[in-house]
């Protein structure tokens, strides 16, 4: 069964368990998500289903994604996305809901991490930074000796230097489902996801249960 959906992060609260504990919880606007495309083995190699998620207005799509899905006679949808699967009993057309995810299952959200712009090492990668005195001004913050002279003679891939923060794709893992309110399309994991409020993100079952 496919363990899979696309969604939209609302924001955090915090619920109380049977015992009385306060859990952060975030909220998320799961689906509904329809079927756009099934991909097989024999066709295309692999197993997928192709969701689509979030109604707009057909202006904003290109001509070739609008007549994707009218070859299916659904609506016009922003977000699309593929989720592997070993097997499935679902067809193009049908409709996704929170429901396929239980109370108690863990998940894993994928989202984009909120961008920081231009940071420094000390931003970026918790450097210490330098003395703040015996005349020292200016280097404070700054990330210091890069490597060595003439050999290498160059600066080694990877080395952590200052330069773009944030805007990349984040998992977070094992997430536990603590709310399905299938009326308002809701689905609240305890703890917090990758990117803002009103990102898109993708929740499926857990890979390290």
């Amino acid at each position: 069964m496919l363990k899979g959906l696309i969604g939209k992060k609302i924001g955090m609260t915090q619920i109380f368990d049977e015992t009385g504990v306060a859990l952060p919880v975030t909220l998320i606007e799961a689906g509904p998500c329809y079927v756009t495309q099934v991909r097989l083995p024999e066709k295309e190699g692999y197993a997928a289903i192709q969701l689509g998620f979030g109604e707009t207005n057909p202006k904003r799509l290109a001509s070739g994604e609008l007549g994707h899905l009218k070859k299916s006679d659904l609506p016009p949808l922003r977000f699309v996305r593929e989720f592997r699967i070993k097997d499935s009993e679902y067809k193009v057309g049908d409709k996704v809901t929170v429901d396929v995810f239980g109370l108690g299952e863990r998940v894993d959200v994928i989202g984009t991490s909120k961008g920081k712009g231009f940071a420094g090492v000390v931003k970026k990668y918790h450097f210490k930074g330098h003395f703040e005195t015996h005349g020292t001004s200016d280097r404070v913050r700054a990330p210091g000796s890069s490597g060595s002279g003439t050999t290498p003679g160059r600066v080694y891939k990877g080395t952590r230097r200052a330069g773009h923060m944030g805007s990349e794709r984040v998992t977070a893992q094992g997430l536990k489902v603590v709310l399905v309110d299938a009326e308002r399309n809701l689905l609240g994991v305890h703890g917090a996801i990758p990117g803002s409020k009103g990102g898109l993100v993708l929740i499926k079952d857990a890979r390290k249960q």
